[in-house]
This record gives structure tokens, C-alpha cells and sequence, in this order.
């Protein structure tokens, strides 16, 4: 009897247990779906924050070429400025230089790098001689094909660049290897290219001689004394073709009254002329002071006057060369002089004779 009392005492509780654990779970199941939703908030107002700084991004980016030209603008007008200043201060004869100014300017670029280039080393002569020889042999070229001439500018400027390193590193025979090879890449290039003329070939040949192996005699003197003496004789040539040409320009100009070549060159007179030949003469009494030579005083006179003269003669060439073809410069690379031609006319034919005269009479050993 008290085993039954005690199973419906049981049974009755039974259902009491299960409603509160239901209840506890009801509870946990509504704080989840609080926290759920709470979280949800969260991230939605996470993902509008997000999109916001994008658009923000995508205003800036927007705006950004508007205020990178503004920038410029301002940068545009700053330099502009700094430009007005300059000019206000700098004098009129500054702002407006005469052709002297020019010139003189233009010259001391010129000698500077030369002389630099000489002094350096035996390599820097030989990059100096070659694009020397390449730049003038591309101005001759030029002047030419615009005469209806078909030069194989080509051809014609590798070959003036290979004397200089043929005479560098084979001595007087790379120069005839050179020119056997450039005779016979000329010869296929006028038997398989039609439109070629004979005139055109001559005018290729002709080009790269001129220009390339008169200028290869530089490399010849260079090599042919040891260490920096090579380089200093070098710049006593430089120097009596520069004399020959700034006194022949700033006599003639002053006192020329009698015309040297008026149908080939109007302004060389022979008063420049003839200054130009002593002041050639004074420069190469510097070659006494050179070691390695064997040259006196009256050698050093006639070699000077003979140079002197056979850089007038070539820029006499060079000029005969421009009014053929219509030319007053051959370029526009050296302000107040025209093309590096131009101012190198009268150091390609003396820098042959005068390689001739010292090889020639034993004053300087040739190298082979």
C-alpha cells in the first residue's frame, strides 16, 4: 500500500520537473535569440559603416584629379614666378647676347670637353675621335642626300667610326683594312640596290675618307708617344687650330678689307688669313717643350705655318662643300658655329698633314 502511494507521489511530481526545466530553456533559447538579434544590429551597423567609407573612398578618388590639377597648376605658376624673377634680374646684355657672346660661349663647351677627354686617358681620345667622326660624316651625309644625292648614310658612318679604333688598335694597316672593307660593302650595296647611282657611291666613299680616316691621324699621334705626352701634343695641335681660327675670325672682322675666297667664303679675308698663320706658327713652338720629340725651332715654324695653312684650306673645303648644296651650316648642334662639322673643318685636314710632316721626317715613330 505505501509502494503505490509513493508511485502516484512520484508520478505526480514528474510533470512539475519537466514544466520548470522547460521553462529554463525558454529562457536560455529567448536570451540566445536577444543575443542573436543584438549581434545581427551590430553587424548591420558594421556593414552600413563599411559601405559609408567606400563611398567616401570612391568621393575622394573622384576628386582627386581635380586637386592633382590644381597642384600642377600651382606648381605651373610658382615656376613661372621664379622665372619672372630671373629675367628682372639678369641684364639686358645677358637676356640678348651678340653672335660673339654666342660664339665665345659655345666655344669654351667645346674646347672644355675636348680637353678633357684628351687628357683622361688614350681610351677618352679614342671615344672623343669617334663620335667626332660619326657626327660629322651624318652632317655631310645629310647636306649631300638633300642635294638629290643618295648616300648610304649607313655604311658611310660605321666605316668613319672603325678608322679611328682600326688605327687604335691595328695601327696604318687597320686603316686599309677598313677602307677594303668599306669598298667592298659599297660595291654589293650598288650592285643589288638599283635605285643607287655611281655618284652615290663615290659620295658614300667619300664621305668616310674625308671625315674618318683624316681623323684617324689623331689616334696615330696619340699612340705614338708614351703615357700623357701623346695626349699633350695632341692638345698643342688643338690649340694652334683653335689660335688659327679665333685670330683669322677676330682680325678679319676688325681690319679685313681684302677678300680671300669671296665665291666660296664672303667673310675670310686675307688679313685673317695671314694672322691666323702666325698665330698657328706661335702655338707649335709649345711642341719644344714636349719630351719624345725630335723637332727644333725651325721645324716647329714651318710645321705651324703649313698647318696653319691646310686648316684654312679645309675649311674652304668644307664651305665650297656647303654653298653646293645650299647650305649656310651644316647643323644646329653648336650655337654661333653651325654643326660640329663646321667646327671641325680645319682640324680634319690638319690633323692628316700634320700626322704626314711629323711621321714623315722623323720626329715621331709611327706606329704599325
Amino acid at each position: 500500500m505505501s509502494e503505490e502511494v509513493l508511485d502516484e507521489q512520484a508520478g505526480a511530481s514528474a510533470p512539475d520537473l519537466t514544466h520548470g526545466l522547460s521553462d529554463e530553456h525558454a529562457a536560455e533559447a529567448n536570451a540566445d535569440a536577444q543575443a542573436g538579434n543584438q549581434d545581427g544590429e551590430e553587424a548591420s551597423a558594421h556593414d552600413d559603416v563599411a559601405k559609408q567609407s567606400r563611398s567616401e573612398r570612391a568621393a575622394e578618388r573622384m576628386s582627386a584629379p581635380y586637386d592633382g590639377e590644381a597642384a600642377r597648376e600651382r606648381r605651373t605658376a610658382r615656376k613661372q614666378r621664379m622665372k619672372d624673377f630671373a629675367s628682372r634680374k639678369t641684364p639686358d646684355k645677358f637676356k640678348n647676347p651678340s653672335g660673339l657672346q654666342v660664339r665665345l660661349r659655345t666655344g669654351v663647351v667645346y674646347v672644355s670637353l675636348s680637353v678633357l677627354f684628351i687628357v683622361a686617358s688614350r681610351w677618352t681620345t679614342l671615344i672623343l675621335v669617334m663620335l667626332t667622326a660619326a657626327v660629322c660624316a651624318g652632317e655631310f651625309y645629310y647636306m649631300l642626300r638633300s642635294d638629290a644625292k643618295l648616300p648610304n648614310e649607313t655604311i658611310g658612318v660605321i666605316a668613319a667610326m672603325c678608322y679611328p679604333v682600326s688605327a687604335f688598335f691595328l695601327g696604318l694597316h687597320g686603316l686599309m683594312y677598313v677602307t677594303v672593307a668599306l669598298m667592298i660593302a659599297l660595291t654589293v650595296w650598288y650592285v643589288f640596290w638599283l635605285p643607287a647611282r655611281i655618284a652615290d657611291v663615290g659620295i658614300s666613299l667619300f664621305g668616310a675618307v674625308y671625315v674618318g680616316m683624316q681623323l684617324s691621324a689623331l689616334i696615330l699621334i696619340r699612340e705614338s708617344m708614351p703615357g700623357v705626352w701623346g695626349g699633350l701634343f695632341l692638345l698643342v695641335l688643338f690649340f694652334g687650330i683653335w689660335m688659327n681660327d679665333a685670330f683669322a675670325y677676330l682680325v678679319g672682322s676688325k681690319f679685313g678689307r681684302h677678300k680671300l675666297a669671296p665665291k666660296i667664303s664672303p667673310k675670310k679675308s686675307w688679313e685673317g688669313f695671314f694672322a691666323g698663320l702666325v698665330a698657328s706658327m706661335a702655338a707649335w713652338c709649345l711642341t719644344l717643350l714636349i719630351p719624345h720629340m725630335d723637332i727644333n725651332i725651325y721645324q716647329a715654324l714651318l710645321y705651324g705655318l703649313i698647318c696653319g695653312i691646310a686648316g684654312v684650306f679645309g675649311d674652304l673645303c668644307e664651305s665650297r662643300i656647303k654653298r653646293g648644296t645650299g647650305f649656310k651650316d651644316s647643323g644646329t648642334i653648336m650655337p654661333g658655329h653651325g654643326g660640329l662639322f663646321d667646327r671641325c673643318d680645319s682640324l680634319i685636314t690638319t690633323a692628316v698633314v700634320a700626322a704626314v710632316l711629323l711621321f714623315g721626317t722623323g720626329c715621331l715613330t709611327l706606329p704599325l
